[in-house]
């Protein structure tokens, strides 16, 4: 079993979505939320996302995730655990770098929501224009 100095921790975020990953030696659990990654992702991209950084690095079978997320939805979630996922192998083999990096998993996406503008029905939309 794994001992805590085994134990490899980063943060990922994704629009307003924050996610705490551990990373553990293992068999390749992944848990978020105490629940497991099927039960708390409703769709099957969402899990292949979470997934990405371990399949790309050969290290499915062998690490077991913990992970914590809140905020946002749930792709947006999805993204960040990717990214605490992609930040914590490269605490555990530096080497991952070229791999993960190649394929933007470690790039936080900077897209956010545009906030709603005065005297506008959206961020861009506005209210239906009528001569008369």
């Amino acid at each position: 079993m794994a001992t805590d100095t085994m134990k490899f921790y980063a943060t990922g975020r994704r629009k307003r979505a924050v996610a705490r990953v551990w990373l553990m030696p293992g068999e390749g659990k992944i848990t978020i939320n105490r629940r497991e990654a099927e039960a708390y992702m409703s769709r099957n991209t969402d899990l292949r996302v979470v997934e990405q950084a371990l399949v790309a690095t050969g290290t499915r079978e062998n690490y077991d995730v913990w992970a914590t997320a809140k905020g946002g939805g749930l792709s947006g979630q999805a993204g960040a655990i990717r990214l605490g996922i992609s930040r914590a192998l490269l605490r555990v083999d530096a080497e991952n770098r070229s791999s993960l990096k190649s394929l933007g998993y470690l790039t936080r996406d900077p897209r956010q929501k545009e906030r709603k503008k005065y005297g506008r029905k959206g961020a861009r939309a506005r209210f239906q224009f009528s001569k008369r």
